[in-house]
């Protein structure tokens, strides 16, 4: 399936992009009015059957992805998906990706190369993961794409007012040809323990961007 790739592009750009989500992952419509429904069934159907899953970790995941869909609607993003497991024991395995169009102000440098400078400094002055995969900023080779930004990072976010959930989030930041914008694919989750995992996924999921001609 191929996405409008944001707004009307100048001549030569790339009106549309292609990226493969896992099958077992769901998808969102983010302007659809049933939305909040649609993530309470989705994340209650993975839970049914399951007698360990309390109502608390329920409510807590549905109220956290609704908000983690409500800012990715507001910020004009062009797709999102999730996954929800649940294990025997009642916990759960989550994640999300979001795709963004973001676009460079005319005063700024479209440079890839000068915008992950700042990127790596913040992260330099981040003491979570500092060191690890999970902490890293750098120019990739994405393939059958070219260069892109790869930022990994943890977290302390405020999914739902009720405190923070430390996340790991990995960026990947492609230049989209022949503009000075760019699509950047957000990939999360709070299941640290799991990282490596997770971030082999994400990097699955970022390495199928294709810009059909």
């Amino acid at each position: 399936m191929t996405h409008p790739a944001g707004t009307a592009a100048p001549a030569a750009a790339p009106e549309r992009y292609t990226l493969r989500i896992p099958d077992s992952w769901w998808h969102l419509e983010l302007g659809s009015s049933s939305l909040d429904v649609t993530i309470r069934r989705l994340i209650e159907a993975q839970a049914y059957g399951n007698e360990a899953v309390g109502r608390e970790e329920l409510d807590a995941l549905v109220r956290t992805t609704r908000k983690i869909a409500r800012e990715a609607a507001a910020r004009g993003a062009l797709q999102a998906a999730g996954m929800v497991q649940f294990t025997d024991s009642g916990s759960s395995l989550s994640a999300t990706t979001v795709v963004l169009r973001v676009n460079t102000p005319e005063d700024s440098s479209a440079d890839l190369a000068e915008l992950m400078i700042p990127v790596a400094m913040k992260n330099a002055n981040n003491p979570l993961g500092r060191g690890t995969e999970a902490n890293t900023a750098a120019v990739i080779d994405l393939p059958g794409v070219g260069p892109a930004g790869r930022v990994t990072v943890i977290e302390d976010l405020d999914y739902s007012g009720r405190g923070t959930v430390r996340t790991a989030i990995m960026h990947t930041v492609v230049p989209l040809p022949n503009t000075r914008d760019f699509l950047v694919i957000s990939s999360a989750t709070p299941n640290l323990s799991l990282l490596t995992e997770f971030f082999d996924v994400f990097d699955a999921i970022s390495g199928t961007l294709r810009f059909p001609s």
